[in-house]
């Protein structure tokens, strides 16, 4: 019984995934367009989630300081914490991206106005909920928005969509990876 419990698990993780493939491909293209046009541009990329989000956004960074899956030099990354708005109207800057893992937990509305009064562009990873965030959204952000209620389920989509930022970029700076 546990052990179908468990691959039920699996299962539901992998079919989210693969329906998500067609849907997410475009707008985290998009986020990755975003993302680079503010590296090369001598910008950084804000990054924050709250509560159990707030891994991933370290983990984000880690990944844009240090490597994905090969060397390159640091990118531009700071992790933002308890007092985001207060980071992003210190740090934030025109030219910069805000990129904000929304998992229902914690207030963003505020970071987001806070990046508005910056003039940075957002990238939005969400659920299927958070209407209310969507629409502090302008015309050049970007929302990926993963087609799920269950906060597990979009976490785990959240930590291959940003996988896929990773690689996008070092695609982009460095060329394919070589075999």
């Amino acid at each position: 019984m546990l052990e179908q419990r468990i691959q039920q698990q699996f299962f539901e993780s992998a079919d989210l995934k693969y329906q998500s493939a067609e849907t997410l491909a475009r707008p985290v293209a998009e986020a990755a367009q975003a993302l680079l046009g503010a590296i090369t541009g001598g910008g950084k990329v804000l990054v924050y989630a709250a509560g159990m989000g707030s891994a991933l956004a370290l983990h984000f960074q880690r990944l844009l300081l240090g490597r994905f899956e090969r060397e390159r030099l640091p990118l531009a990354a700071v992790a933002l914490g308890t007092q985001a708005v207060e980071q992003v109207r210190a740090l934030g800057l025109p030219g910069d991206v805000l990129l904000l893992v929304d998992n229902g937990e914690g207030e963003s509305a505020p970071v987001i106005a806070a990046a508005r009064g910056k003039d940075m562009t957002l990238v939005l990873l969400a659920g299927r909920g958070a209407p209310e965030l969507r629409e502090l959204l302008a015309e050049s952000d970007v929302l990926v928005a993963v087609p799920h209620e269950r906060g597990a389920r979009v976490a785990e989509v959240h930590m291959l969509v940003l996988h896929c930022l990773c690689d996008a970029i070092d695609f982009q700076l460095m060329g394919d990876l070589e075999p």
